[in-house]
């Protein structure tokens, strides 16, 4: 046994509070298209623990996960979160029940995670909640994307140059 009884609880808690703390800092920089790509991709490494016959499930099972995952759980995230545009940078804009939604999707993980651990093995339980997180990531940052494309595609072109620009200067004047 690598951990003793009830040290996953406290292991899933300071994860929790990891995700949180990032969740704040992430919310005072600026967001670009790279902030919002890299996280899934960077994720999808974790695909790698299927390389171990152990985790693996049955192709319906993770179809069934990433999709419960992509539909219902990065709807409250999409919803709670909106990105704004603040002179030239992009920031992210948290509704005040944003962690809430984390918290209670973290309840729901955790306590689907006991139940379903009683009906499969604890790697195959692991595999099915990262297909899970991993749908509900994409979906959440894909939502990220199109809202951030969203917002320059509303401005001027010269809107982005400096102040010193000429073709900055003449759309200015033209509104």
């Amino acid at each position: 046994m690598l951990f003793a009884p009830g040290s996953s609880a406290v292991v899933a808690l300071l994860g929790l509070l990891g995700v949180l703390v990032w969740r704040i800092r992430e919310g005072s920089r600026q967001v670009t298209l790279k902030t919002i790509v890299f996280p899934p991709l960077g994720m999808a490494t974790g695909f790698s623990m299927f390389v171990v016959s152990g985790f693996r499930v049955p192709l319906a099972w993770a179809l069934g996960a990433f999709l419960i995952g992509a539909v219902v759980l990065s709807y409250p995230l999409i919803r709670t979160s909106r990105l704004v545009l603040e002179r030239d940078t992009v920031m992210m804009h948290r509704s005040k029940v944003f962690f809430v939604v984390v918290l209670i999707l973290f309840a729901v993980r955790y306590l689907a995670r006991d139940y379903v651990g009683k009906i499969i093995s604890v790697q195959q339980t692991a595999g099915l909640f990262f297909i899970l997180a991993f749908g509900m990531i994409v979906a959440w940052r894909t939502a990220m994307f199109f809202e951030y494309k969203r917002l320059f595609a509303h401005r001027i072109p010269g809107d982005l140059a400096s102040s010193s620009d000429e073709q900055g200067e003449s759309h200015s004047q033209e509104l």
